[in-house]
């Protein structure tokens, strides 16, 4: 029992830590920093201008579809990078398997600009 204890303990010991680092870095910024809210520091500077309209309102769906889009595109990144490092090890089967990924990305990169689903108006 005590052998299963000591393996668990190196866990303990961040959880902890973490912990305790999560704590220090809630309660530091409030000890430090100093609080003089004004209306400057809260007006809303986001877009530059104040807000006119509830916050709850609807988004255009086009707003959305962009969104979604270019996370599409950017995740096509995230595997471009280990396939470019490993291309060595995986021959030229792992070539052409990446020929065909972009191969099908860009077949509906152009079916979505085709349909207009890229166009702002």
């Amino acid at each position: 029992m005590t052998d299963i204890l000591v393996e668990y303990l190196p866990i303990l010991i961040f959880l902890a830590l973490s912990g305790v680092l999560a704590l220090v870095l809630l309660v530091v910024p409030m000890i430090v920093a100093p609080s003089k809210p004004d209306p400057e520091k809260l007006s809303a500077y986001e877009c530059g201008f104040n807000a006119f309209d509830d916050a709850r309102m609807k988004f255009d769906v086009r707003f959305y579809l962009v969104a979604i889009l270019f996370i599409i595109f950017d995740l096509e990144v995230t595997f471009l990078f280990p396939w470019a490092i490993t291309l060595k090890e995986t021959g030229m089967f792992g070539f052409w398997s990446m020929i065909v990924f972009l191969g099908i990305l860009t077949v509906g990169f152009i079916y979505e600009w085709k349909k207009g689903a890229l166009e702002w108006e």
